[in-house]
């Protein structure tokens, strides 16, 4: 009998060391837009009320679910990107935000095998705080919405200037605003009200890589 139960254990492990390591074919264009803009609105929440390890559990749920990478990928992506967060929220300066720049090229150099073009993922990675940093210096979301379009057009492989890509980059940017603007007085009904926006946003992106290159 025990040695009927060690061998199940072992079966068991196996199996579940297998789900979680076995290669995926992950591809960053397969997300549905109407989950990852649920899935971001919870991390945006997460990021603001410095839940981490929910944040944590978002990220890994985006990357397994929304880009099909397996658990063991989605968990090494997820500490990139909470890591990187973690590090910016206390920053001041663009400076001392540089900190963060280790992590967004982790981030990245993850996402990239998933990606239809390859990219330079340092480039990637400062365009991605530049976009940080200019939020958080009261730059309005239709001048940061610009290099959020940038950070996406590098990644899928498409044109900055595409009608779609910079609808989403803009689309997403004042998502953000909304909730800023709403500070510590946001109210459940001010989540779903950027939730909306978010899935409108996911959808121009949607719309952009769908289109021949």
């Amino acid at each position: 009998m025990k040695r009927k139960l060690i061998f199940t254990a072992m079966l068991l492990l196996a199996a579940i060391t297998a789900y979680v390591g076995w290669p995926r074919r992950p591809d960053l264009r397969a997300f549905d837009p109407a989950a990852m803009a649920h899935l971001e609105t919870a991390m945006w929440r997460d990021y603001y009320e410095k839940h981490y390890p929910a944040l944590f559990y978002h990220l890994a749920e985006s990357s397994r679910t929304e880009f099909g990478f397996s658990p063991l990928q989605s968990i090494r992506i997820a500490l990139a990107a909470a890591r990187a967060a973690k590090t910016f929220q206390p920053t001041h300066s663009r400076h001392e935000a540089e900190a963060a720049i280790p992590d967004l090229v982790t981030y990245y150099d993850l996402l990239r095998p998933a990606a239809p073009v390859s990219f330079d993922v340092r480039e990637v990675a400062g365009r991605e705080l530049d976009w940080w940093q200019a939020r958080r210096e009261s730059v309005g979301p239709q001048t940061y919405g610009v290099t959020v379009a940038a950070v996406a057009a590098l990644t899928y492989g498409r044109q900055e200037a595409d009608p779609d890509i910079m609808a989403f980059g803009i689309e997403r940017a004042e998502a953000m605003a909304f909730r800023d603007a709403r500070s510590a007085a946001i109210t459940e009904q001010d989540w779903s009200a950027i939730e909306t926006r978010l899935h409108g946003a996911y959808q121009r992106l949607k719309t952009a890589i769908a289109k021949q290159p």
